[in-house]
């Protein structure tokens, strides 16, 4: 069910993008006169379509392979490389038979409409939600670093005074592009005194590997143990194919590990020291946890006014299996009017579309991994498998910048290719070849083809821990 949500959500943001950015391909041709074949949600590769209809020239459908869709542009060499019709004499109808500027357009529409839409939807979430910050100035137990942070340096309990010279006012500030993306310099203050550290250009090389939430947090009070999984809570549910599988092979007996609960800790318990060393914080507990992997470990639990030692075996995923609630720090919640909400807007689309460029010339350059390229496999992990309209909007806002940078890239077979095939027939005075174009677009087709099959491959290899 969880994979269902996930799928559904990424097929429903996609579609949505798509169909905007297919219409703005169509509107702009529209507009100058230009006749529309077909509009297409999903491809109707070999002919095969879910369902269609036709209203003047335009026939508009669904197609069976959802990998995006197309309008089909009378008189342009594109995806269906219709040679037969090329090979005809032009039409003033065709695409072929207007002005490079207004072709340019309309090859621009679908880009244009996926920066507005971008745009438009950080602007309307910043106007219903407002933004919510954690105040630097109040961590006062500092910051509690994941895997990451360690890794470049910062300890439990540093405080991170400034960016690249600039005081820091909120500590959200730390996961923004300008700083993961920018050989950043940050100044801390570890036991009263200031240093400074250079966050790395692989930072996201490693958050990609081990997720944001091993970078910085606040350093938060684990308060009383809200519950202790037991076997019973953590025995897997069977899907409807595997209960049918169970029928003909028996199932393999598998170990539930419940430590916390075979060790005889209760809802209550609070949570002093582990293996001698005293625990005050939540990521004090889980690293000392983490550490004995397979171990047994002695914690000394407080229980109404009695001290208890108890000694659980660690899962072998370093944990005891237990749920532990901090005290959350304080934060601020921002709101925005309707026009001050249009800037916001603005500026989140435009900070978007440039860490794209950002990150990609960064790849090019080898100072970022390609492992970071995602497929739809992942791009629907970060849905989540809960459905939230907020996160949900926010995903889709960015995937629009991101759809909007992606087609303006210089590949054929994308928006990009052919602007940059116009602009060069602009200079020249003539277009190019329709052979060159064909063969072009096939280049365009394998070059998409094998960037599709390594992000799926990246994401495939990331599920197996690879």
């Amino acid at each position: 069910m969880d994979g269902l949500i996930m799928a559904g959500q990424l097929l429903l943001g996609l579609s949505i993008l798509v169909i905007l950015h297919e219409l703005g391909h169509f509107l702009a041709a529209r507009a100058f006169g230009i006749e529309v074949e077909k509009f297409y949600l999903f491809f109707d590769a070999w002919g095969f379509k879910l369902f269609s209809f036709k209203v003047g020239d335009t026939e508009y459908g669904v197609g069976w392979l959802p990998l995006g869709g197309y309008v089909k542009i009378s008189g342009m060499i594109d995806e269906s490389m219709d040679t037969e019709q090329m090979a005809a004499p032009a039409q003033p109808w065709e695409f072929r038979s207007k002005p490079a500027w207004q072709r340019l357009i309309v090859m621009m529409g679908g880009i244009i409409v996926n920066v507005i839409v971008g745009i438009f939807i950080f602007w309307m979430m910043a106007f219903k939600y407002g933004d919510t910050f954690v105040p630097n100035d109040k961590l006062v137990n500092g910051i509690s670093p994941g895997i990451v942070g360690k890794q470049m340096g910062l300890q439990p309990g540093d405080k991170i005074l400034a960016v690249n010279g600039q005081k820091l006012i909120y500590l959200d500030e730390i996961l923004s592009s300008k700083v993961l993306l920018n050989n950043t310099k940050l100044t801390i203050s570890r036991d009263g005194k200031a240093m400074d550290l250079r966050v790395p250009e692989s930072v996201l090389d490693s958050i990609s590997k081990y997720k944001i939430r091993e970078f910085v947090g606040p350093r938060v009070v684990a308060k009383r143990i809200d519950s202790v999984v037991t076997p019973q809570d953590l025995q897997p549910k069977t899907s409807f194919f595997g209960k049918i599988k169970a029928v003909f092979v028996k199932p393999d007996s598998v170990k539930i590990d419940a430590p916390a609960f075979e060790a005889g800790m209760k809802k209550g318990d609070s949570i002093l020291a582990v293996n001698g060393k005293p625990v005050k914080f939540y990521n004090d507990i889980t690293t000392e946890v983490a550490k004995n992997k397979g171990k047994k470990i002695a914690v000394e639990v407080l229980r109404g006014s009695e001290v208890l030692t108890l000694t659980p075996k660690v899962s072998k995923d370093g944990t005891l299996a237990i749920v532990i609630p901090t005290i959350a720090p304080p934060v601020v919640n921002i709101s925005y009017g309707f026009m001050e909400s249009f800037s916001i807007g603005v500026n989140k689309g435009w900070s978007s579309f440039t860490d794209n460029a950002k990150g990609i010339w960064k790849m090019i350059t080898g100072k970022l991994s390609a492992r970071n390229i995602s497929s739809p496999i992942g791009i629907a992990q970060v849905y989540g498998s809960e459905f939230n309209w907020e996160k949900f909007w926010s995903l889709t806002g960015l995937i629009s910048m991101a759809l909007a940078f992606m087609n303006l890239l210089p590949i054929p077979a994308l928006d990009g290719g052919h602007v940059v095939f116009l602009i060069i027939e602009m200079i020249k005075g003539k277009p190019l070849s329709d052979k060159f174009m064909e063969r072009a677009q096939v280049v365009g087709f394998v070059i998409l083809l094998c960037l599709m099959v390594f992000a799926f491959g990246n994401d495939i290899l990331k599920k197996f821990g690879i």
